[in-house]
């Protein structure tokens, strides 16, 4: 039977509620006359009053303004302006780091009990320092060229002296300290190498940024070799993710494997893999970033056992014949049903998906279920500490039955 709501709630009101349940996507749950109310800042158990920030068909956005009772786990945020109508990025610095993992737990938990319809036991790993672990980022200045970072879901700037999460070798106190061109973006990374680099271009979609400072092209070593990683192509934020998650890939990698390393920019698991596959294995690599793969070509120039392609994995993947092991690692809405069924067409042994979001990946999960694959085996990382993100391994292998339309 349908709730029926009161009256309809409106952009600024304030009303006191009690916190249900975390949700995907950094918010926590609460109810008022009817309405189901989607909170900022809060913590599961909490009484507190929320102030309305949005108002859609069917939910109610609000932050949590006053703690009228707190959670046992609540903290003193570590930065000040990690708070409402402040800076947008960590969503979970009010709550303990150990809390902050088994809130995270818990949506993937529901992620796979709503898309997947399956039932997962996880635990959150712990990596690192829950501060100063970031070594790329995206900030932005205002209109008198001060830089700082978006308030949630606005384009309102704001400025900041410092930022907790950023690696201290990228020195963003210093960087906060100039005057930059007003309403722009600045790119902010520092490789393993210590090579900094600062890119800035307007707020504009589409805008290419142009070099301030630093190396066009950086260099991170993964397994003893040194890759090329360009300004603008992709590579893990966490300074401890590369070796993180390698090493959670090569759990399942085999000597002599043919792998595909689908999504997989400038060839970060296809260097972990290399030595493990030995001579007679092989790896093609797919990238729709030319960027990337301009990168990728670098990194394994004169060796005969990489393939490199650049174009939609969908389409790339009608060049591939074989595959004992694919590994995948889409961006953050996943790899879809399209190119899972051509993955599973080669029948591998093994697919280990890299997933930086757990309604993406349980999605895909159901996808491969249907498509004769099972999850055998999911571990998560807390690679991105002080929010609501996450990151995941999941290995799949074939289930007994293979469906009619991949046999």
């Amino acid at each position: 039977m349908a709730i029926e709501r009161g009256k309809s709630l409106e952009v600024g009101q304030h009303h006191t509620v009690t916190i249900e349940k975390v949700a995907h996507g950094g918010h926590f749950v609460a109810r008022f006359d009817g309405h189901v109310i989607f909170v900022r800042h809060a913590i599961p158990g909490e009484t507190v009053e929320v102030k309305i920030t949005g108002v859609a068909k069917n939910f109610v956005r609000a932050d949590a303004v006053k703690i009228i009772t707190a959670s046992p786990e609540r903290v003193l945020p570590p930065c000040q302006f990690a708070a409402p109508d402040l800076c947008g990025g960590c969503d979970f610095q009010h709550i303990s780091a150990l809390y902050q993992r088994l809130l995270k737990a818990e949506v993937i938990k529901e992620q796979f009990k709503r898309l997947a319809k399956m039932e997962v036991q996880v635990v959150v790993e712990e990596v690192g320092l829950p501060t100063h672990w970031r070594t790329r980022s995206i900030a932005s200045s205002n209109e008198n060229g001060r830089l700082g970072f978006y308030a949630s879901r606005t384009h309102d700037v704001v400025p900041v002296d410092d930022c907790m999460i950023l690696v201290e070798e990228i020195k963003f106190p210093e960087l906060a300290k100039k005057t930059w061109p007003p309403r722009s973006r600045v790119e902010i990374s520092i490789s393993g190498q210590a090579e900094r680099t600062v890119a800035i271009a307007s707020t504009d979609r589409g805008s290419k940024s142009r070099i301030t400072e630093g190396p066009k092209v950086a260099h991170e070593v993964i397994e003893g070799r040194k890759l090329d990683v360009s300004q603008n192509s992709f590579w893990q934020s966490h300074s401890l993710a590369p070796s993180v998650l390698t090493q959670a890939v090569l759990e399942f990698v085999q000597k002599d494997d043919h792998v595909l390393d689908l999504y997989g920019g400038v060839g970060l698991f296809t260097a972990a893999v290399l030595d493990r596959i030995g001579s007679y294995g092989t790896v093609e690599l797919i990238e729709s970033s030319r960027a990337a793969t301009q990168d990728a070509q670098r990194n394994f120039a004169g060796n005969s056992q990489v393939r490199i392609y650049t174009g939609d994995v969908d389409l790339q993947l009608k060049n591939i014949s074989a595959a004992d092991l694919v590994i995948l690692d889409p961006p953050r809405e996943g790899a879809g049903k399209s190119a899972l069924r051509q993955v599973v067409i080669y029948r591998p042994r093994s697919v280990v998906y890299v997933a930086c979001d757990p309604a993406s990946l349980a999605r895909d999960t159901a996808y491969l279920s249907e498509l004769g694959y099972k999850l055998s085996a999911l571990r998560a990382f807390d690679l991105f500490p002080m929010t609501h993100h996450v990151e995941c391994v999941a290995h799949f292998e074939p289930s007994q039955k293979v469906p009619n339309e991949v046999s």
